[in-house]
């Protein structure tokens, strides 16, 4: 199953001075992401994966600016948007395994794909 986040997410820089700025702020950016994460897995939300799963995610930059390890921050946003959403019950290491990360540019359509693998039965 493949799930698309269009766009981007905050990266770690921009959520760190947020915080340091203003805790509420921070937390503002938080709930945004997390529901803008959540918004991808509601139609998804009641195919219940067979656990632990293991992600693979394709991060598609809208160029090379920011580090990677910034962009991938933003998977704290994806694990706790799929519990929001109903996907999954908890984001721990009895439901997901790990990921594989992969990075590219495409400046007229950054976006996160991210395909969920399944227990092998």
């Amino acid at each position: 199953m493949k799930i698309v986040i269009p766009g981007s997410l905050t990266d770690l820089n921009t959520y760190t001075n947020a915080e340091r700025t203003n805790r509420f702020k921070g937390a503002k950016i938080k709930k945004q992401n997390t529901y803008k994460a959540a918004a991808a897995f509601m139609p998804v939300r009641t195919q219940k994966p067979k656990l632990p799963i293991k992600l693979h995610i394709d991060w598609f930059c809208m160029n090379r600016r920011k580090d990677m390890d910034n962009v991938a921050f933003a998977k704290k946003f994806i694990l706790d948007g799929m519990q929001e959403s109903g996907y999954l019950k908890n984001d721990g290491w009895n439901e997901i395994t790990g990921w594989i990360e992969n990075f590219y540019v495409d400046k007229d359509n950054p976006r996160i794909e991210i395909e969920i693998e399944e227990e092998a039965s």
